[in-house]
């Protein structure tokens, strides 16, 4: 049995098992192939699942372990090189860790057909690995951007969002897991009511469907996309590299 799976904390969100699940029963595969959910406490249990589980030919990796997990793989693609974070780790038949981003590429995809030609002034909120490979599709696309925290690591705080800052960036991208499952009520503080048909939001959360940052856009009329689509892009291109050797 061939063994795939997701790791990070919490769990709850995902849907990879349920979506590879599809996929190989689709594909007739179910009986030989598995993904499953890896959730670990900390990464320190990443290797002895690895040493108990030798069937294990690649995971995803999602929060919070997109960069922590950096030191534990033998190398990097030159996408997630360049990003310095990894959400694909394909285990080689020694054993070893390569390390992949297929956010960025899912991000691409997902934002080149949602926007089509237009290249809006960006805010990108949160300073994680996912906002990493978000910034880094931005750059190649040629979109202006900034980005936004509380830690320090951003270009500007959540305390310098205001009316005007906001209707200076048609397009807000949110890469932090607020509003995610279960923790459906939470979402970035921006303020909304600054918010305009002119804008577009973007959540990099799919579960649930609609978080309450996209509600609060779409009260105010601004056009919102959820994570779906970079879900499945991303899921696909983890898939073409778990088929490597």
């Amino acid at each position: 049995m061939e063994l795939y799976g997701v790791i990070g904390k919490p769990l709850q969100h995902s849907m990879s098992a349920d979506y590879f699940t599809r996929k190989f029963a689709g594909e007739g595969e179910l009986d030989f192939r598995e993904y499953r959910k890896i959730e670990l406490d900390s990464l320190d249990e990443l290797l002895p699942y690895i040493a108990e589980h030798p069937d294990l030919r690649g995971f995803n990796v999602t929060h919070p372990y997109k960069e922590q997990i950096l030191p534990l793989l033998a190398s990097l693609s030159p996408e997630a090189q360049r990003i310095g974070a990894v959400n694909c780790v394909k285990v080689a038949p020694d054993g070893s860790l390569h390390g992949h981003n297929t956010d960025y590429e899912g991000f691409a995809s997902a934002i080149n057909e949602w926007l089509l030609a237009e290249r809006p002034r960006a805010l990108v909120l949160g300073t994680g690995g996912a906002s990493k490979a978000v910034q880094a599709a931005l750059t190649d696309k040629g979109f202006q951007f900034v980005v936004v925290s509380h830690s320090g690591k951003g270009d500007i705080s959540y305390e310098e969002l205001n009316e005007e800052v906001i209707a200076g960036f048609p397009l807000i991208i949110n890469t932090t897991p607020l509003g995610m499952l279960p923790d459906v009520g939470e979402c970035p503080p921006i303020p909304y009511e600054a918010l305009t048909p002119d804008h577009y939001l973007f959540d990099l959360v799919y579960n649930p469907a609609t978080t309450e940052f996209l509600r609060r856009g779409q009260k105010q009329g601004a056009a919102i996309c959820n994570g779906q689509k970079m879900f499945v892009y991303q899921a696909e291109a983890s898939w073409r590299i778990f088929g490597r050797i």
